[in-house]
């Protein structure tokens, strides 16, 4: 019994970890068309890993990021709407303006996740970032400052997030630990983690050198 237990749960995990076709397309482990929500699966395929270069978009990115710290991902995309609503579309030096006022309100706003240390970092971050690009550097050239090689391995990509969440919180960020920086990275391209077989994967590769 204990045996066929384990094939059993061996075959579940070479599912979980295999790659799904849809006709002919192969994609991404975690898009089942027929079991992900729509709204996931477009995600996945009209965003995530979409190299950007836009400093409000990457701010929205980042701070949707930290706002998943402790949750699902799911969870803060089917929210998007409103984080956008309450935070002015995520223009950095809007949200910078915000009050402790304003801060307590949308804490207490069911369109988001009710958490004011979350809420509160957001504008805290878009202060910050207004220093960033005090100095003379965009918010997204800071961010790609920290692009590995296309060739490192998951390791090294991983210890640029490292590099990038120590910077980040020297300068007085709040939740930018490495495993949200890694996953801010592979939502705006920084790293390209699609499945090489995904359809998006060979578009982004495009996206890189253009």
């Amino acid at each position: 019994m204990a045996s066929k237990r384990r094939s059993k749960e061996v075959a579940k995990a070479i599912v979980k970890k295999a790659k799904v076709s849809v006709g002919e397309k192969t994609f991404c482990s975690y898009v089942q068309k027929d079991g992900v929500p729509q709204i996931y699966a477009d995600y996945h395929d009209a965003e995530w890993g979409r190299p950007c270069k836009d400093d409000n978009q990457l701010f929205e990115m980042l701070s949707l990021e930290g706002a998943q710290a402790g949750l699902s991902f799911i969870t803060i995309l089917k929210k998007r709407e409103g984080y956008r609503r309450l935070f002015n579309n995520f223009d950095i030096e809007l949200v910078a303006q915000m009050s402790e006022q304003e801060i307590a309100k949308i804490a207490t706003d069911p369109a988001i996740v009710r958490h004011k240390a979350k809420v509160a970092s957001v504008v805290n971050n878009a202060r910050l970032v207004l220093d960033i690009k005090q100095d003379g550097q965009s918010f997204a050239d800071y961010v790609w400052s920290f692009q590995p090689a296309s060739d490192d391995t998951k390791e090294a990509r991983k210890d640029k997030a490292q590099h990038m969440s120590d910077d980040l919180k020297k300068r007085g960020f709040k939740f930018v630990g490495p495993t949200i920086v890694y996953a801010f990275f592979q939502a705006c391209g920084v790293v390209n983690d699609h499945s090489p077989n995904c359809p998006a994967y060979k578009s982004i590769v495009k996206d890189y050198h253009t």
